[in-house]
Order: C-alpha cells, then structure tokens, then sequence
C-alpha cells in the first residue's frame, strides 16, 4: 500500500511529465493538431504505413485516424500509394512538405528541451539520465 508521501510523489511525477509534454507541444510554429503532427513524425521515423497500423499506434479508431489522413492529404502532407503486397490496401507516404513539418518539430521540440536541460546543475542532469529505464519502463506497461 502506498503512503501519502508516496502517493503525493506519484502525483507530482504524473503532473509534471504532463506539464513538460503540454509545454513542448506549446511551443510550435505550426497550424495543425498534436495528433496530426504526431502521425507525420511517426512516417517520417518509421516509413510509409497502412491506415490500420497508424490508428493502432495512435490508439484512435480506423474512421478517427481516417478523417486525420484526410486532412494531412489535402494539405499536401502525405500520399495514398497502393500497397505492393495487397492492391486492396493502401500505404501513406509523406511528400516533401510533410517531411518538413515533421522534421522541424522534431528539431523545435529537442532545441526547448537541449536548452532547458543544459540549465540543469551535473547532478540534476545525472539524476535525470539515471530515470530513464524506469521512464521507458513506465511506458511499456
């Protein structure tokens, strides 16, 4: 059974990784939705995907993610292509554009989080570097 004190540490933990995420995705040049930059980074680290596999790796269901990919295509950020194993599916690809956006999010979100990181005092930094196994832990489960 956890204790106040480790209930409040776990609550405290829960806010400020909520914090840092909000203020990371705060700070964008950019007109479209977190989820939309989130599928055009996804493309871009991981390659031309299905629909399905978008959805499932977002968590959102097929007509969610549909309506997204409908959008993100009419804005010139990815293509539809036809699948090379099965004509019936298809495959979404980013253009040129869609490359940009997401590669300067990605630069625009490590440049915040390099800047505020560099502000940290040695053992602050080695404290941090030290959670992440836990971090990526927190997140498989």
């Amino acid at each position: 059974m956890a204790t106040m004190d480790h209930q409040a540490d776990i609550n405290e933990l829960r806010i400020l990784i909520q914090k840092v995420a909000r203020i990371i995705r705060g700070n964008r040049d950019t007109v479209l939705t977190e989820s939309q930059i989130l599928v055009l980074v996804h493309l871009d680290l991981h390659g031309p995907q299905s629909p399905f596999q978008l959805a499932e790796h977002e968590r959102v269901s097929q007509p969610s993610m549909n309506r997204l990919l409908n959008i993100l295509e009419k804005g010139g950020y990815l293509v539809r292509s036809p699948h090379p194993g099965d004509s019936r599916r298809v495959l979404l690809t980013l253009t040129d554009s869609g490359r940009e956006v997401a590669q300067e999010e990605r630069r625009q979100r490590s440049v915040w989080f390099s800047d505020r990181f560099a502000q940290l005092t040695p053992e602050e930094a080695t404290a941090l570097r030290a959670a992440l196994p836990a971090l990526r832990r927190l997140l498989e489960l």
